[in-house]
């Protein structure tokens, strides 16, 4: 019996460990079901970091940030676009919409003393439309005769 009881303490402490990682249910519902306000419109060049073909969304890493910081956000794509006409590392202009759901006082509070997580809302972001920005050697040496 020694060995059984010695089997199941750590199963015990792995099961606690794992409910002390969940989120309370009232925490969970309110990310989940978040209000988003009316979209804002942002033009941010950068570039493509990755496609995903399945979901229709590609990652970007933004040279100017977005609102909370970020520099790398992922973009639902327009039925328009297609994936296959994506390269990876150009750089495009993207104009696109952000959505922003806040959250409560008391869930940000939850989330910052509990989890050390810093989030006072929720984002998503719209692709509307991309450009290929012409970054030759071109506009490389009209930079290089200002500097002169």
């Amino acid at each position: 019996m020694a060995k059984k009881t010695d089997g199941e303490k750590p199963a015990k402490k792995e099961k606690k460990s794992a409910k002390e990682d969940d989120i309370p249910s009232w925490v969970s519902d309110e990310i989940q079901n978040a209000k988003f306000e009316k979209p804002e419109e942002l033009k941010r060049a950068g570039y493509i970091l990755e496609i995903y073909d399945s979901d229709n969304k590609i990652d970007t890493q933004l040279y100017d940030s977005v609102e909370d910081g970020r520099h790398i956000v992922t973009l639902d794509l327009p039925k328009k676009i297609k994936t296959s006409d994506l390269e990876k590392g150009l750089v495009y202009e993207f104009t696109f919409d952000q959505h922003k759901a806040p959250l409560s006082k008391k869930v940000t509070e939850y989330l910052q003393k509990e989890k050390e997580i810093d989030m006072n809302a929720i984002y998503q972001f719209e692709l509307k439309k991309m450009e290929l920005l012409d970054v030759g050697s071109s506009a490389a040496s009209v930079d290089e005769e200002l500097e002169d």
